[in-house]
């Protein structure tokens, strides 16, 4: 264990909507306790720069925001191995949770994150099957709320295979963990 037990980092935020950029942080407070190992493969991709320049590119109005695993131009980058899912960890997905997104299977999470824009209590884990694994959840927002706001209400499009991206870039500029 750290002296601290509840990292957190900074999300440095740029949001185009139209001729208009928005620059902002959305602060996280990692849960160590409850996801070790989602904390620290977070961590692990903070530290050494691989969400710096990747955007939100999944933006779904009344359920959540994802990123960390695109460039502007949307193409995907190359991640670690997956990591084993943590959902039983008795944190909830409700509103400012950011959680581990992932594949239909339960332990694939990477890279990928998303933070939940209302309660999304159908995303908990109930069961180690399946239907049941649920999202792990490893932190919150506990600044930058507005930001959050913000991107929630961006207009959206389709981009290739992709459904829900943001018309303009919303970027990470960086992420430092403090």
């Amino acid at each position: 264990m750290s002296a601290n037990p509840n990292p957190r980092v900074e999300l440095h935020m740029s949001i185009t909507e139209g001729d208009t950029v928005s620059k902002g942080v959305i602060t996280l407070e990692l849960d160590r306790e409850h996801a070790p190992k989602s904390t620290e493969n977070f961590l692990s991709y903070v530290n050494k720069g691989f969400y710096d320049g990747t955007i939100f590119h999944r933006v779904i109005k009344g359920f959540m925001l994802q990123g960390g695993g695109f460039t502007p131009d949307m193409k995907q980058k190359a991640t670690d191995a997956p990591i084993e899912n943590e959902a039983a960890n008795g944190l909830k997905n409700d509103k400012y949770t950011i959680a581990m997104a992932r594949t239909g299977d339960p332990h694939s999470a990477t890279a990928q994150f998303f933070i939940n824009v209302v309660d999304n209590g159908f995303l908990n884990h109930t069961s180690p099957t399946g239907q049941g694994w649920g999202y792990a959840v490893f932190g919150k927002v506990v600044s930058g709320e507005d930001m959050v706001e913000q991107i929630k209400k961006v207009r959206t499009t389709r981009k290739g295979f992709h459904d829900d991206v943001p018309y303009d870039a919303v970027v990470i500029e960086k992420a430092v963990a403090l």
